[in-house]
């Protein structure tokens, strides 16, 4: 009998990726004479190059390196080598002393997700993440058998209505799952809201007495703007398991490597990183490419030249604001979420596309009301918008 629970899922098909596919349509029928650019705010995927030390290293590997590593199927818990220089990048960076046996490589962030969920959790068991969120998560979480809760947004800012999360901080709640820098609202948890996050969920594991885990989500960790960091969670909470992806820092996104990291303070990570194998044995995982594992360990210090995010950031967050828009200042990432100039942010993206713009509802983000930018792509892009968002408020909503 055909899977009815992806049978269903076919109908319910991401967003993002549909609005990006009408984007490419919507240029492909245009009059050749007279060619269409399609202002596509639509899909993250990084717009800079990749650094040459990433192409490099790829080649050294590929002509010097020793075939049956670079080839050959990898470890299940990882090439040892790159596991310790992960490991002692993170050491050096963050101050927490992991070793090669606190890492786990994966496809990605999503691997990574994939993995964390499944470690510290049973079917029927309940994980908290906050409005708004990567509408995959759902998908991502649905198969193992476990319900996730959407707390409600701190519109203000973006960071943690604490007063929702202890309302819905209950026993069945065995991990909290955080992404910062955020898609796709761009903001970054402070200090203060990361410290208030532990205190609770010291206060609440008492009262439980159960642990609590955090899995923070980190592929847009490097992409901070106004000369910040990104507090590292896992220095605030012991029992914290750090998904992370190159695909932003090293804009290989198509590469598919990231890794989990488990916090050695918590007492098992050795343990939970072997659970990781057993783990991917279930899931089909089996190893991301051995290649890419060696690259990124390589490069794992170094990023992208990042600088045209908080570019792109400025020009339209200005643009955006003097339009009479709210939005509040990304601190990250390459995407903003303004308040739709109507209740409806659908409706509002089908009037943007009138004017070339391709911009994505919130609603499947868990705050209906509110649409996303991806501006992760070139500045002279970024600057030609700017005429049609003004068209659009113009001629759409009567802003002069």
């Amino acid at each position: 009998m055909i899977n009815e629970t992806y049978r269903t899922m076919l109908g319910k098909k991401s967003v993002i990726r549909e609005l990006s596919e009408l984007a490419t349509r919507m240029a492909a029928e245009a009059d050749p004479r007279h060619p269409l650019e399609i202002l596509d705010y639509s899909l993250g995927n990084p717009s800079v190059p990749v650094p040459p030390q990433v192409n490099e290293r790829a080649v050294w590997h590929l002509t010097q390196g020793e075939p049956a590593k670079v080839h050959g199927y990898s470890p299940t818990l990882g090439i040892p080598e790159v596991k310790e220089k992960l490991a002692a990048s993170l050491a050096r960076r963050f101050g927490i002393p992991y070793t090669a046996a606190d890492i786990f490589p994966t496809s990605g962030a999503a691997g990574a997700l994939a993995h964390a969920f499944r470690l510290v959790t049973q079917p029927g068991d309940e994980i908290l993440t906050f409005a708004p969120y990567f509408p995959e998560y759902g998908p991502y979480i649905l198969p193992t058998g476990c319900t996730l809760t959407v707390v409600p947004a701190d519109t203000k800012a973006f960071q943690i209505d604490f007063e929702a999360l202890e309302a819905a901080l209950n026993p069945r709640v065995q991990a909290v799952l955080i992404n910062t820098p955020n898609n796709p609202s761009g903001a970054v948890y402070s200090e203060e809201t990361l410290q208030t996050l532990a205190a609770l969920l010291e206060r609440r594991e008492r009262e439980f007495g159960h642990d609590i885990w955090l899995i923070s989500d980190e592929p847009y960790r490097e992409i901070v703007f106004d000369g910040k960091t990104q507090p590292y969670p896992a220095a605030y909470w012991p029992r914290t398991l750090t998904c992370y992806s190159f695909s932003k820092s090293l804009s290989m996104p198509g590469d598919r490597i990231g890794y989990v990291a488990v916090n050695p303070e918590c007492g098992c990570s050795a343990e939970l990183v072997a659970m990781c194998g057993q783990i991917s044995r279930g899931i089909g995982h089996n190893c991301p490419t051995a290649l890419m594992q060696l690259v990124a360990a390589d490069c794992c210090d170094l990023t992208s030249d990042l600088s045209v995010y908080e570019t792109n950031m400025n020009l339209l967050y200005d643009c955006l604001t003097g339009l009479g828009l709210e939005v509040v200042r990304p601190g990250g990432t390459f995407y903003m979420m303004p308040r739709a100039p109507e209740a409806d942010a659908n409706a509002f993206s089908r009037k943007a596309l009138r004017h070339r713009l391709v911009l994505v509802p919130c609603d499947t983000f868990a705050l209906p009301g509110y649409f996303r930018i991806a501006y992760c792509t070139d500045t002279e892009k970024v600057k030609r918008s700017l005429a049609a968002f003004r068209e659009l408020m113009r001629e759409e909503y009567g802003v002069q």
